[in-house]
């Protein structure tokens, strides 16, 4: 049998933000552990009238791989049939690639075009299809993945996904392995309030990340008052990029009865910066409407916080209720406010954090890998 030596991934790295570009490079440096890793990745990933917004971040250099390519052009099919012949050429036993939305479908599908038939493709799929849906996104999801082997899913929305566009495709459901490589100077609760000027009994409530509407933070806005009652230490902070969406949460948090109790970090957050959030939050809060799976959860369990999250998606799966955090039902501000008192007022916590360092076995990379390994011990020639 084939023995797997060298791997080529494809996807965003660092310089570029986002919690796939952390994906890829920690799965970048797991492979790298066993294998020889050729990394694929853009020289320019959107165009900026489709992303207006700065795309990279070089605040953090955990993420970084050394040895990176940057030489895909998602905007120029010159370039993918370039790329095509490229990987094609290259001296590669497996590829991987990342897949999250289908504007990469056309660069994707011209890439690896014929690339199956030398080599074995694997998907890793963090979104099967987009959260915010549009015409032709299952056409173009559907015509991307038919040009790979195999897909990794995260979670049972994306497996349902995949089985109704492509019921034939072979694939894996695991859990999405822990970020932990924001902990950046290994900082305790008390350096990182210290740093926020936040007082030791405060209770702080985290909602961290982009701000869209499928992440469900309006409800934990209108959970405010049944909270700030019952725990009048608290406040909530709501730290990431509202987009263009701002004036609609700000007008919801100006018309609770303790506006004064949300503490706005507006803006994205440099990967440098992630850090004192985390090491200062005594929960993490992820109201979300819909979702897969969210990084945010395995940030959060990297720096050993609960996790109070929504019975959607991959959210259940990743956080085990009663024993890593709490789970609610989506859209219900009532029972999330009453899982956030009952978190503080039962004293959670300790427990919680506990149970969340013996269960990190779960959300070891190391799974991500053996799953590669299998499925390439057996349909390797």
């Amino acid at each position: 049998m084939k023995m797997l030596k060298k791997i080529a991934v494809i996807g965003p790295v660092y310089p570029y933000k986002g919690g796939i570009s952390h994906y890829t490079g920690l799965l970048v440096k797991a492979l790298s552990k066993k294998y020889e890793v050729e990394t694929i990745s853009y020289s320019l990933q959107y165009p900026k009238f489709l992303f207006k917004k700065e795309q990279k971040d070089y605040g953090n250099r955990t993420f970084e791989i050394e040895d990176a390519g940057f030489a895909i052009n998602t905007a120029d099919p010159f370039n993918w049939l370039f790329m095509n012949k490229g990987l094609k050429k290259l001296d590669a036993d497996l590829c991987i690639v990342q897949w999250w939305h289908p504007y990469f479908a056309p660069c994707y599908q011209f890439m690896l075009n014929g690339l199956k038939k030398k080599m074995p493709v694997i998907f890793v799929c963090h979104n099967v299809l987009p959260h915010e849906r549009f015409f032709a996104d299952t056409l173009l999801t559907k015509g991307t993945l038919k040009k790979g082997n195999f897909c990794i899913l995260h979670s049972k929305e994306d497996e349902a996904d995949l089985k109704r566009i492509l019921p034939g495709m072979e694939y894996k459901r695991t859990l999405l392995p822990t970020y932990n490589a924001f902990k950046l100077t290994g900082m305790d609760r008390t350096e990182g309030r210290r740093r926020l000027n936040i007082p030791e009994d405060e209770e702080m409530i985290l909602f961290f990340g982009l701000v869209r509407k499928y992440k469900g933070l309006k409800y934990l806005i209108l959970a405010a008052d049944r909270i700030f009652k019952d725990l009048p230490e608290a406040k909530i902070y709501i730290v990431g990029d509202f987009g263009n969406s701002k004036e609609e949460y700000m007008a919801l948090i100006e018309k609770s009865a303790a506006p004064e109790r949300f503490v706005i970090r507006d803006g994205y957050v440099p990967d440098a910066e992630v850090e004192p959030y985390f090491a200062s939050a005594d929960v993490n809060v992820c109201p979300y409407i819909s979702a897969t799976q969210s990084a945010i959860v395995q940030i959060a369990f990297g720096f050993e916080v609960p996790v109070i999250a929504t019975d959607v998606g991959g959210l259940p799966e990743a956080v085990e209720d009663n024993k890593t955090g709490l789970i609610v039902p989506p859209e219900n501000e009532k029972a999330l406010a009453e899982a956030v008192t009952r978190f503080f007022k039962e004293d959670m916590a300790e427990g919680f954090k506990e149970n969340i360092k013996k269960e990190a076995e779960r959300f070891s990379w190391d799974r991500t890998v053996e799953i590669i390994e299998d499925y390439y011990g057996a349909h390797a020639k």
